[in-house]
């Protein structure tokens, strides 16, 4: 019986991947993401972190001949540059504001690795987001709330950063980190495992 496994200690993920039904153990990649170059086209970079996450957890298991790793990072890209997650809240404030009243990009990359044959499948998906034009207060409000201090962009899709969206085009489920009707696509089609 197939094993998953979940490369990420995001809660977020986590809670994604139960959406899905999958029965899953968390090994949680220590893979240095400084080591892939930010000179190649966001979505691929984005795979690559996915793989190299995928790669590093799978040898925690590869013993496990049952095992399927399933990775995945995001990104927010505002203007073709990364706003990765705000260092303080001063970085914060700055992320926002460059967001306010913009429409931006969030990339996921996920991979899927078998170890019983090698065999590994990644992808990315894009989503557009479309902010409102936000006030100072709003801002300060929202930073003073400690949500968006570990969140790519500094915003939450999926908490109280949701009334600073006017609206999305594209996969909701990959702005809060795990584009979930894509994976299950790629568990069905490339691997024959069907999610439901």
């Amino acid at each position: 019986m197939t094993e998953f496994i979940l490369a990420s200690a995001s809660p977020r993920r986590k809670e994604l991947l139960g959406v899905m039904g999958l029965d899953f153990k968390i090994v949680v990649s220590n893979a240095d993401e400084n080591s892939i170059s930010k000179d190649i086209p966001v979505g691929l970079y984005v795979q690559e972190i996915a793989l190299l996450k995928a790669g590093a957890s799978a040898k925690s298991v590869l013993k496990n001949k049952e095992a399927v790793v399933i990775s995945a990072d995001t990104i927010v890209t505002l203007d073709g540059n990364i706003l990765g997650k705000p260092s303080d809240v001063q970085s914060a404030c700055e992320m926002l504001k460059k967001l306010s009243g913009r429409s931006h990009e969030v990339y996921t990359g996920y991979c899927v690795m078998r170890i019983s044959d090698g065999k590994t499948v990644c992808n990315s998906v894009k989503t557009r987001v479309h902010f409102k034009e936000l006030e100072d207060e709003k801002i300060d409000a929202y930073i003073r709330s400690g949500e968006p201090m570990d969140k790519a962009g500094a915003y939450g899709i999926q908490g109280s950063g949701a009334m600073l969206i006017q609206k999305i085009d594209g996969d909701y489920f990959n702005v809060v980190g795990l584009p979930i009707s894509a994976l299950a696509d790629t568990l069905e089609k490339e691997f024959d495992i069907k999610v439901f």
